[in-house]
């Protein structure tokens, strides 16, 4: 690929901390981007992508060659900015081609300060964090670049994505509402320790209304909104450090609340009954990652976008202070635990993203159990 091709005329170098260094040219704007390399096999949805909370404080390597022939739109942002620390992609696309666009992806990641690096061997880049493992990271241009060795002190000087509190970063300052579609059958309050904009969408299309809430809420603010459910977000950073939220469901549990959880939110959940978590290799982040429901039996293609899991085996129950809990989903690719609920039904979470944006609808059914867990308390 041509300098040209990418936009630009200016040299970028990603450095990574065990000292590999991938040469190509800037991307979006100049500058420095630190965080952990990791990457996604999506074929589409970069712009959900980058804008999803869950991402945050990492820097984006896509495994898909070619990156923004669609563009950029005012519709398919999860969030209220791009979240990525960094963005890596091989061939950027020269022109964008869609109806619905409104602005190249060049031109959004340079309007939002977001330093990139194009033109590079992905495919020996992901090869390379498959074997060795997600690692920290730096994308360096413009008056950023130095010697080899300088910039690879920055790298080797930023945080760890284990240990990381990143979920105050991105949840809401305020509380905010999103109302129901037509009557509405339910009131949700959700802790926002990531929220995508999909899912408050979601749970609207099925008469839910969404009451968001800051991640350090307390009961008292849960409890004042009167919800028949509680609802915990996707987000970034160590689960390890969540320990508010944790204490806040714990809290929701005693009071018999139904619970739903997905990806953070299920390590929220698993932490409150008493299980640990641990970093992965190099996480699950793409659109077509399957998953078993043991009790059905049946596989869902998912997407997903996590670096931590939880501690478990297929079908494994455990005591909790709430009662008999089990393992309910399991990817078959690693063994990952995928889910988990209480045995009286109240509360389950799953790992992956039922919202799906982008990805598969395999999974939208979830909304649909959390309605009908919430109408069953009610009855």
């Amino acid at each position: 690929m041509s300098r040209e091709a990418a936009g630009t005329t200016d040299t970028a170098v990603l450095v990574l901390e065990d000292g590999r260094v991938f040469t190509g040219v800037s991307y979006g704007a100049r500058g420095t981007a630190l965080g952990e390399a990791v990457f996604t096999t999506g074929m589409t949805g970069y712009q959900e992508t980058l804008t999803d909370p869950s991402y945050h404080g990492q820097i984006v390597v896509q495994t898909a060659p070619q990156i923004g022939n669609t563009g950029w739109n005012d519709e398919d942002d999860e969030s209220s900015g791009i979240q990525v620390a960094g963005y890596v992609v091989r061939d950027p696309s020269r022109t964008a081609s869609n109806w619905r666009s409104t602005g190249s992806l060049a031109d959004a990641l340079t309007g939002q300060g977001v330093v990139g690096i194009a033109g590079i061997d992905t495919r020996a880049l992901v090869r390379h964090l498959r074997e060795r493992g997600a690692m920290r990271a730096g994308v360096f241009s413009g008056e950023a670049l130095a010697s080899h060795d300088a910039m690879l002190d920055r790298v080797l000087a930023s945080p760890r994505m284990a240990g990381a509190d990143l979920y105050g970063a991105v949840t809401t300052k305020r509380p905010y509402m999103v109302e129901a579609q037509g009557p509405r059958r339910f009131r949700v309050a959700a802790i926002d320790v990531g929220i995508k904009f999909n899912t408050p969408r979601m749970m609207a299309e099925r008469g839910i209304e969404t009451h968001v809430l800051p991640a350090d809420s307390t009961l008292e603010a849960i409890t004042d909104v009167r919800p028949d459910g509680v609802f915990i977000a996707n987000g970034p950073g160590d689960p390890a450090t969540a320990d508010k939220p944790v204490a806040l469901v714990r809290e929701v549990l005693e009071r018999g609340l139904p619970v739903f959880g997905i990806c953070f939110g299920n390590q929220i959940l698993a932490r409150a009954l008493g299980r640990g978590t641990y970093k992965m290799r190099y996480g699950h982040r793409g659109i077509n990652i399957p998953v078993i429901e043991h009790t059905t039996g049946r596989v869902a293609i998912t997407s997903q976008n996590h670096g931590f899991a939880v501690e478990g085996e297929a079908g494994e129950e455990f005591d909790t202070p709430f009662g008999r809990a089990k393992i309910t989903h399991t990817c078959p690719n690693d063994g990952c635990v995928e889910g988990l609920a209480l045995a009286d039904g109240r509360a389950f979470s799953v790992q992956y993203h039922p919202e799906a944006a982008a990805g598969p609808h395999d999974a939208a059914d979830l909304f649909d159990r959390f309605a009908d867990l919430m109408e069953a308390r009610r009855a």
